[in-house]
């Protein structure tokens, strides 16, 4: 077993690395891996080589690699070296989440002071690219294009410069814990002992008021939400069903969190709408506000109107006319479907949210994204680029959450729900593209998902759904809106 600490042996001009990335304005490296390594990581008191992985026969469930990096590493002579960047936002990282290699990613935050190590080398672009500039000197890491790793992500520059955005500090043999800075940020205690780790399952954090979690409804508002539907035997359009049904789960929601005399703050709420533009959906005095809080919500009510709807009676469950207050309204004025624009609009709602809360060991927020077609105004590429930097985002306790939903105004016989495979599809390039941008639902959500769905099948499920009708679309937020609420917190 290997030690926690250990001393390193630095180079000769060990001082001079480190004023070369100060200067720089770099004060941390980062290396993407999967949630499921940390357990390995810690227990094996390090980050390791794939190849010393092997050497020690250490398990890595998901591996961010595959049997042709593994293979140009070998012929580059870098299997034994643990590669860390100067970016969060690692090309490779969505590519190896594009396929399927990694679901869950977290980013490792790796202290500086790993340069100054003997042996360690330094890439200008990635280690096994042609042209790259490799070596252990102080001009090599000096030859690193600072301004372009930099850079929010690789799209923000220019063509030419995309390949240095991917400059490498290579690490031979492996990465001791003491530094990772952030190996304890994910719920996890970290024993003297690895071998006295004392495991975590993720999502399974109580929701409190010190540790709230955050939902956030992106909501359709084009032009062919104008399409009819029925929910509860009443003639609707598309866009009024969705938005009755998320007053309905908002309210469900704010109710979870009256205690007593008080309603507590257990999660942040938001609703944005999109067509050709993306906004606020939130009506009356909540008008152009981002993420209330319940409280808001239930002192806030924008109207109340008398709407249909399934109530539980002694008798089972019937329909009956209902009182209910809403906080949104339907739109139907968007002349284009542009998804790239409310998902732009989320990350920077969960960036700040996520900034007040890392160090909490919060339920992760959940986004869920209702649609009636296929988006338009920016490529399938680059939407789910977006798609993967949202579910890239962690608390302390797992990633970001995102179901996208399409709906029908009828029930079709190609109705999917929470699939676990793409097989399920039926080849259906859409519904794949919607697959493959949603969540790998943890195993946690097969309870809600037999209960809903009366699908009972083991494995882990995708939070989507296509071809829905306004019944299915009910379940499938039930589904998507958790709350591990603390009685007494």
């Amino acid at each position: 077993m290997t030690q926690l600490y250990y001393t390193m042996q630095k180079k000769s001009q060990a001082q001079a690395f480190r004023e070369v990335l100060t200067s720089c304005g770099i004060h941390s490296l980062y290396h993407f891996t999967d949630r499921e390594n940390l357990e390995s990581i810690i227990r094996s008191g390090g980050l390791y080589s794939w190849a010393s992985c092997e050497k020690k026969s250490i398990s890595i469930p998901k591996s961010g690699g595959d049997s042709l990096s593994h293979l140009l590493d070998s012929k580059a002579g870098l299997e034994d070296y643990v590669r860390v960047s100067f970016t969060t936002r690692h090309p490779m990282m969505y590519v190896a989440m594009n396929e399927g290699r990694i679901s869950n990613p977290v980013i490792l935050q790796i202290d500086p002071e790993v340069i100054e190590a003997e042996g360690v080398l330094f890439a200008d672009r990635n280690a096994t690219r042609n042209g790259v500039q490799i070596g252990a000197d102080l001009d090599d890491l000096k030859r690193i294009h600072f301004d372009t790793v930099k850079a929010n992500k690789h799209f923000d520059v220019d063509s030419d410069e995309q390949p240095f955005y991917q400059a490498e500090v290579l690490i031979p043999g492996f990465i001791p814990l003491q530094y990772i800075r952030n190996i304890g940020n994910f719920g996890i205690s970290i024993p003297s002992q690895p071998q006295l780790l004392q495991t975590k399952e993720p999502y399974t954090a109580q929701i409190t008021r010190n540790t709230p979690t955050a939902f956030i409804f992106l909501i359709d508002h084009s032009v062919s939400m104008r399409r009819k539907t029925q929910l509860y035997g009443e003639e609707m359009t598309l866009a009024e069903a969705a938005a009755r049904l998320i007053n309905q789960q908002i309210n469900e929601l704010v109710l979870r969190c009256v205690k007593a005399n008080e309603t507590r703050r257990y999660y942040d709420i938001a609703v944005i709408g999109y067509g050709q533009e993306v906004y606020s959906a939130w009506g009356g005095e909540l008008e152009g506000r981002d993420f209330v809080s319940p409280e808001e919500l239930k002192n806030n009510p924008y109207r109340k109107v008398v709407v249909r709807e399934e109530v539980r009676t002694r008798r089972g469950t019937t329909v009956k006319e209902v009182e209910k207050v809403q906080w949104i309204d339907a739109r139907t004025d968007g002349r284009y479907t542009h998804v790239h624009k409310a998902f732009d609009r989320a990350k920077n709602l969960l960036d700040q949210w996520m900034e007040e809360h890392h160090e909490k060991d919060c339920y992760p927020p959940t986004i869920i994204n209702i649609t009636d077609g296929e988006f338009n105004g920016a490529s399938k590429d680059s939407v789910m680029q977006q798609a993967n930097e949202l579910k890239s985002l962690f608390t302390n306790d797992g990633n970001v959450i995102l179901f996208n939903i399409h709906i029908s105004p009828h029930s079709d016989a190609a109705q999917v729900a929470c699939p676990l495979t793409k097989d399920e599809l039926q080849g259906n390039c859409y519904a794949e593209t919607l697959f493959s941008m949603s969540s790998l639902l943890p195993l946690r959500y097969n309870q809600d998902i037999a209960r809903c769905l009366n699908d009972y099948r083991d494995g882990r499920h995708v939070a989507m759904g296509v071809n829905v009708d306004a019944g299915m679309l009910i379940k499938l937020m039930d589904i998507g809106t958790p709350t591990n609420i603390s009685k007494n917190q």
